[in-house]
């Protein structure tokens, strides 16, 4: 599976921009604001229906303009598929597959897995519990409907019950009959949450182990601890016990929508005791385990944005992570920096097919890798050029 075409229109800084991608490694430099995270942005929209940078859409219009659009051509069991996004100020988007509606975006979300490896992904360890949890949902959303029904069903639910204590709390009066009614729906659903996070958790954990020893040093030991209330006893009498504490503080206060992942390096919390660059190779780790339990599951490879993913790694974790990215393991890789020099060594030892482009005032300009035999007993050299002309080169229209 891999994207070949992407066209934006009025997608964040693009006006019109257009061109192709090759099925394994394609950069993209330029300097800071240029629109380079802009165009991975637009591929996980293609892929979670969704900006992985802002909630809102109007967010992701071109200034002054009332309406942005993707498209991109994907290749799938030996077959292109075209998937379009529009969206207009004011009216619902749409989302088409092969020129089709769907009629919930849900039965979009998982046919193209992506994983997105983002300079914010540090807010994993550094914020709260709410953000690792919807990491968690975002990864089986894309695999198990199920899931995603029952996650969007639990939280309709929980907000009903939240509206229930607080006119209870309002009006002086406990129904516990009420409350069970409520209870009664929202005890299988979270039921289910936790079985499926518990399950996830069991076979991810040790791949991710493995993928950080690869990144960061051996020495470094590293943990994820899963911490739910629902470990401890059963939902239905944890939500019996907490109902006084419940009705006073208009809340429910047990249940999997307080579920936590503990991050650990050495046995410490990393968020206090970890260094910027075990930090970043943790949740590189994360992301790239992801990536392999996608994989694993669905049977096709995702399609992998690295964005700026250089900053705050020392040079040995730079070089291991290239080994990764360019093993065969990994399928079509997108991959952003400022630094062309750096792109360009690391494309140097890129083996099979790569472009590298040059995102300069809303374009995005193909730098090239020729190779030159200059003797017969040399070595082939490579020589990065800028394709100048028209036709090689992708300008807004």
């Amino acid at each position: 599976m891999h994207l070949s075409h992407l066209h934006l229109v009025n997608y964040k800084n693009y006006t019109d921009l257009e061109f192709s991608l090759v099925p394994g490694v394609n950069g993209f430099v330029g300097p800071n604001g240029a629109g380079k995270t802009n165009i991975l942005d637009a591929v996980y929209y293609l892929s979670m229906c969704k900006s992985y940078l802002n909630v809102n859409d109007r967010q992701n219009l071109r200034f002054d303009q009332p309406f942005f659009s993707i498209s991109g051509q994907w290749q799938l069991d030996q077959k292109t598929h075209e998937v379009q996004v529009a969206y207009k100020a004011g009216v619902k988007k749409q989302i088409k597959w092969n020129k089709k509606a769907y009629e919930k975006l849900t039965q979009h979300i998982g046919k193209l897995p992506v994983v997105f490896i983002s300079p914010y992904d540090g807010d994993l360890i550094a914020e709260g519990s709410e953000l690792r949890r919807k990491w968690m949902d975002g990864i089986l959303s894309q695999l198990d409907k199920t899931y995603l029904d029952e996650i969007q069903r639990y939280y309709r639910l929980l907000e009903q019950r939240h509206a229930l204590l607080r006119n209870m709390h309002e009006h002086r009066l406990f129904d516990a009959d009420a409350i069970e009614v409520w209870d009664a729906q929202l005890i299988p659903s979270g039921n289910y949450i936790h079985a499926q996070r518990k399950n996830f958790l069991a076979e991810f954990i040790p791949v991710f182990k493995r993928f950080y020893e690869q990144i960061g040093q051996n020495s470094e030991e590293v943990e994820i601890s899963y911490r739910s209330q629902l470990l401890e006893d059963k939902f239905e009498n944890l939500l019996l016990a907490s109902s006084k504490k419940d009705l006073l503080t208009q809340y429910t206060n047990t249940g999997i929508h307080k579920d936590d992942l503990i991050f650990t390096i050495k046995g410490h919390p990393i968020k206090k005791f970890g260094s910027q660059g075990q930090q970043k190779s943790f949740v590189i780790a994360l992301r790239l385990s992801q990536f392999d339990w996608l994989k694993h599951h669905k049977g096709q490879k995702p399609v992998l944005l690295l964005d700026d993913i250089f900053d705050k790694l020392d040079n040995e974790r730079v070089e291991r992570l290239i080994g990764l990215v360019s093993a065969d393991y990994f399928g079509q890789v997108l991959i952003t920096d400022t630094d062309p020099n750096r792109m360009r060594a690391l494309f140097d030892k890129l083996p099979g097919q790569t472009q590298l482009f040059q995102i300069i005032d809303q374009q995005a300009l193909p730098l090239c890798v020729q190779k030159i035999k200059d003797n017969p007993k040399s070595s082939h050299s490579m020589n990065w050029s800028l394709r100048s002309s028209r036709l090689m080169a992708y300008r807004i229209k």
